[in-house]
């Protein structure tokens, strides 16, 4: 019995990790100015609950998104843009 609890609570921490991920990465690349004045108090709790997770969670959430995504926060597209220079 146990051990069906700690699978399930398990389960559960991989699901809340990849919303949390998930949300995270959306915050990131959301654009201010575009968001609905409706949405601004959805999106400052959401925004207030991110920052105030341990940054061991916040990391563990992002990485497992960033994995399924095949990205990281700071992509722009295929060509990130590392390697540019400017007038090239």
């Amino acid at each position: 019995m146990l051990r069906a609890e700690i699978e399930m609570l398990m389960a559960e921490r991989a699901s809340l990790l990849r919303s949390t991920g998930a949300a995270a990465m959306f915050v990131a690349k959301l654009e201010s100015q575009t968001l609905p004045e409706s949405a601004y108090e959805a999106a400052g709790i959401l925004a207030t609950t991110i920052n105030g997770l341990p940054e061991e969670t916040l990391r563990d959430a992002i990485e497992l998104v960033r994995e399924e995504l095949g990205e990281t926060l700071g992509e722009s597209g295929p060509d990130d843009g590392r390697d540019a220079r400017p007038g090239e």
